[in-house]
């Protein structure tokens, strides 16, 4: 028995949900753990794309338990969509879903307040999608949160929401908010969204640990990524949860010491959607180039993003916060058009060089990005399969990051579907490809 982690270590978008997919395949139950609608994951299989954003991507295959952890926060509308988006391409939702009955429940005040948050004049914007997480994530630590086992419950649940959503209406008012919501409204629209989510309800945490103790294999589903940590991201240009290897566990309710591997996922370049540090971002027409070419329009929000060089430092610190046991490079082939590809090998502070992430973004705003220039090798790879027949610049690209991170580069990817992915011999992905779950 060996359980799995797959998180991103960027800025998120790097890829997860296809590796995710694909390793799905060898597991009982793939498990989300932080995050809310404010992520997503992209899954193409032959013709068909599936955008997920609170379902965890083991949904689409026959056979396995996809389960949405106590870490998540949910908008139960926004879900029940996914769900009905799902059925309608053919994929089978029913008891294969399960959701933590200690999971907080998104509200129509959190967007209110998140939006006049990121308006606020002088106020630093950190660029959110918007959706609520943030506050939601503020109402759970402050202890004014409701969990969905709350929501369940038709008398209690409607006795605090009232008291709550006109305590939250009295802070819009007094930060001068005028958007107006129907609270009546919302409290109708939720109680009925809790008896079409009730089947799908349980304790997850008791059926991951009993699932566990029966041999069941499981699969961790990271959302946003390790830069995007609300400890050890860029403070505070982050979202609202856990996004390191520690959040898999305190969003589930299952022991650290029953993380056996946990792989990373890295694009060959880098991305960011938001405001906040990009210490290898490209601007202008090779800013631009980079995105056309992946393709690089957020899975939620549409919005463009910010690309750049790949940053060994930043993979490195995110190396050392989450201890990997392999690495997946996606979207290798992006990079196919590229005569000379730098790569950053190293920062400098005023001067100095730094070997650790500052923990003050105006701070990492100064660090200098050394570079060093490889060889790019201007053919295509997209579809390649095998790492053998990869140009031989592509290969000397994946083994100079390897080196310099010092952890395996297990798995690559030459483009969105399944089947164009490389897995490499030896490593821990084809370890986890050789085993069948139960």
């Amino acid at each position: 028995m060996s359980n799995l982690a797959v998180l991103g270590l960027q800025w998120g978008d790097e890829g997860k949900g296809k590796l995710i997919d694909l390793a799905a395949e060898h597991y009982d139950i793939v498990v989300r753990c932080q995050g809310g609608n404010n992520a997503g994951h992209t899954v193409q299989i032959g013709d068909k794309v599936y955008k997920l954003s609170l379902v965890p991507s083991g949904i689409l295959w026959p056979g396995k338990t996809a389960v949405v952890g106590n870490g998540v926060v949910i908008n139960p509308a926004a879900m029940l969509d996914e769900i009905d988006s799902l059925r309608r391409t053919g994929v089978r939702v029913e008891s294969n879903l399960l959701i933590s009955n200690r999971a907080h429940v998104v509200f129509p005040y959190h967007p209110l307040l998140e939006r006049s948050s990121e308006a606020t004049p002088g106020k630093r914007r950190i660029g959110t999608t918007s959706r609520g997480i943030g506050p939601c994530y503020e109402d759970k630590v402050a202890r004014r949160g409701i969990r969905v086992a709350e929501l369940l419950s038709r008398d209690h649940f409607t006795k605090r929401f009232r008291v709550i959503a006109e305590e939250r209406g009295a802070v819009a008012r007094a930060l001068g908010i005028s958007e107006p919501w129907d609270s009546e409204g919302a409290l109708e629209e939720y109680l009925e969204c809790a008896e079409r989510l009730r089947p799908f309800v349980t304790d997850t945490a008791k059926y991951l640990n009993d699932s566990i103790k029966q041999g069941k294999r499981l699969l961790f589903e990271g959302a946003q990524a390790t830069m995007l940590d609300i400890d050890f991201g860029t403070y505070p240009y982050l979202t609202s949860s856990n996004a390191s290897a520690g959040g898999l566990c305190t969003g589930s309710g299952v022991s650290p010491r029953l993380l056996h591997d946990i792989v990373g996922v890295a694009k060959a370049y880098a991305t960011r959607v938001g405001e906040g540090p990009f210490a290898t971002e490209l601007h202008g027409p090779a800013g631009d180039a980079l995105r056309d070419a992946g393709g690089e329009f957020g899975t939620v929000t549409g919005r463009p993003r910010r690309c750049g060089w790949f940053d060994i430092p930043l993979l490195r610190y995110a190396h050392a916060i989450n201890h990997l046991s392999s690495l997946f490079i996606t979207k290798l082939d992006v990079l196919d058009y590229l005569t000379t590809i730098p790569v950053c090998t190293g920062y400098r502070l005023r001067g100095a060089p730094l070997d650790w992430m500052p923990a003050i973004a105006e701070e990492y705003e100064e660090v200098e990005a050394v570079y060093e220039d490889l060889p790019g090798w201007n053919c295509p790879t997209r579809g390649v399969t095998s790492f053998d027949s990869l140009p031989q610049a592509a290969k000397d690209y994946i083994a100079f990051l390897e080196d310099r991170l010092e952890v395996e580069i297990g798995g690559v990817s030459t483009g969105p579907e399944r089947e164009q992915t490389i897995v490499r011999d030896g490593s821990v992905l084809e370890r986890v490809a050789s085993t069948r779950s139960c």
